[in-house]
């Protein structure tokens, strides 16, 4: 399940105030005096992913921006959701930001995929899986898999397996590398962009694949990385 969050900036503000420790504050933020209220502070999967804030460019006044918001939780969705319904303005630093529309929406796996932010994968705490130093696909779709799987049997209480790879083709973008910071530290995390990634989806496994639609692929997801779309 998805919420989608338009807005519009009152005065100029740089997108480079916005980062995904904001964005993450933000949407906790809405938590507060719900079910969900302890969930940063909860030790393993989150199980939300967002997209990137868009168009990506300077704020301006007028100039509608979007947020999408996706989780496999629906009560989770819905917690953004009343956290947001009734607010006129949000901010994400010190610019107000009017609120032009806030709803709700699904989409289902057409078994055709495209990321909209980029798969992290850590081969070890700090330690990024990268092309560029000589990693392979094989290892991205093992680690993915696992990590995968991991997270749905977490989320659903189940013990699904899976013999086949996760994805059938896949269509390689580009690798990037992303400064984040924290606490006034920064950190560099690597990940990847993939213009495809299809799968012909095994009969019994369309829910695990609208998981990880729902959910995001690889680590990091509740900081907006491994957001996926569709290609119908």
């Amino acid at each position: 399940m998805r919420l989608i969050l338009k807005m519009k900036a009152e005065k100029f503000m740089p997108y480079s105030q916005v980062n995904r420790h904001t964005v993450q504050g933000f949407l906790y933020s809405l938590l507060q005096d719900t079910e969900f209220s302890e969930l940063h502070n909860r030790k393993g999967f989150k199980f939300f992913t967002y997209s990137n804030i868009f168009p990506i460019n300077d704020f301006f006044p007028d100039k509608e921006k979007t947020l999408i918001v996706s989780s496999p939780s629906k009560k989770l969705i819905e917690a953004f959701y009343e956290g947001l319904k009734d607010k006129n303005h949000i901010y994400l630093s010190d610019t107000p930001l009017k609120i032009v529309e806030v709803k709700i929406f699904s989409i289902k796996p057409t078994g055709k995929f495209i990321t909209a932010t980029p798969i992290v994968v850590q081969k070890k705490p700090g330690v990024y899986l990268s092309f560029e130093q000589g990693d392979t696909v094989e290892l991205f779709l093992e680690r993915i898999k696992e990590n995968a799987i991991k997270k749905y049997n977490a989320f659903y209480n189940d013990e699904l397996s899976l013999e086949e790879e996760l994805f059938d083709l896949l269509k390689f973008h580009k690798e990037v590398a992303m400064i984040l910071k924290k606490d006034d530290k920064e950190f560099t995390v690597i990940g990847s962009l993939w213009s495809l990634l299809q799968k012909r989806i095994p009969k019994g496994y369309i829910k695990f694949y609208r998981f990880i639609l729902d959910c995001g692929l690889g680590e990091k997801n509740s900081l907006g990385f491994g957001f996926l779309n569709v290609i119908k």
